[in-house]
């Protein structure tokens, strides 16, 4: 799919925790991967299958696949522009997809601190479907792609 130059994306704001703090007072470069999970779940919602009912998410993509379907990170790109600073205030995250390919998608992140709007972390996860019945990845669906279409747009890394 072609991405879009006015991709729509999805913004959550994801509570920091104290115990996320490291020596140096910012968040942890390790937590940073806690606060892109926790925005990926709020735009796609859990995996089927997993936790739950909870609130209806932005992009329902999980909720067609077949049972004992997983949604595999296959990979984790990370840019750490600058410090997070620890605040009670959520972090601001941005979401959209950055690539969609046959059998897996990237979701690319941007992480901002909630009191300078400043950008602190550009970041890119790729998701691979995997059925554990045949042991085989598994497309995405014609729905799916329709579903993510609109917000296709620009990778963080080039």
């Amino acid at each position: 799919m072609t991405e879009t130059p006015s991709a729509q994306r999805l913004s959550c704001n994801v509570p920091m925790r104290w115990g996320d703090m490291d020596a140096y007072g910012h968040i942890n470069n390790v937590e940073i991967l806690r606060i892109l999970e926790e925005a990926r779940i709020h735009a796609f919602g859990p995996p089927a299958g997993t936790g739950g009912p909870g609130l209806e998410v932005d992009l329902p993509v999980f909720s067609d696949l077949p049972e004992s379907t997983q949604a595999l990170v296959a990979e984790h790109r990370v840019k750490y522009v600058r410090p997070l600073n620890y605040s009670n205030i959520p972090a601001h995250v941005e979401v959209w997809i950055s690539a969609i390919k046959g059998a897996s998608l990237t979701i690319a992140y941007m992480i901002m601190d909630p009191v300078t709007a400043e950008q602190c972390v550009l970041a890119e996860t790729t998701l691979a479907f995997f059925h554990t019945d045949s042991g085989r990845l598994l497309r995405l669906s014609d729905r799916q792609r329709e579903i993510l279409a609109p917000y296709l747009g620009e990778s963080n890394f080039h």
